[in-house]
């Protein structure tokens, strides 16, 4: 599986991603991310992009109703992952126009990346 969710302790909501992510797997890991969400409460998103290839083509990639209904329970989001990913990451995250802040950090920086996630929103 390309995405999975790893923990949901400490009020961080962890996601995997790994391979090249396809629409359907995504949908997966959104769907079960905003059940939680709903469950706890406000929590904060870290994203690990772990061996990440890419997008698979194919998938309604514009659907962003599952995104819509589960912003107002993030407070962040930090995502790790190589710096050759970080543009199209943060394009993908909609950094900048969703309601909360999205930050990227290389993976060396995945201290760093806990650490802003704590750090008063």
């Amino acid at each position: 599986m390309s995405a999975e969710i790893l923990d949901t302790t400490g009020g961080i909501l962890t996601v995997r991603i790994a391979g090249t992510l396809t629409h359907p797997e995504l949908r997966a890991v959104q769907k079960s991310a905003a059940e939680i969400l709903q469950r706890q409460g406000r929590m904060r998103i870290l994203v690990l992009a772990e061996g990440f290839q890419g997008w698979a083509r194919g998938g309604d990639w514009g659907d962003l109703s599952l995104q819509a209904e589960s912003d107002p329970f993030i407070k962040k989001m930090a995502i790790v992952g190589e710096q050759k990913w970080e543009d199209l990451a943060v394009l993908f995250a909609a950094k900048g126009f969703r309601q909360f802040p999205v930050e990227y950090f290389p993976p060396a920086g995945l201290g760093e990346a806990r650490a802003w996630l704590a750090a008063a929103p």
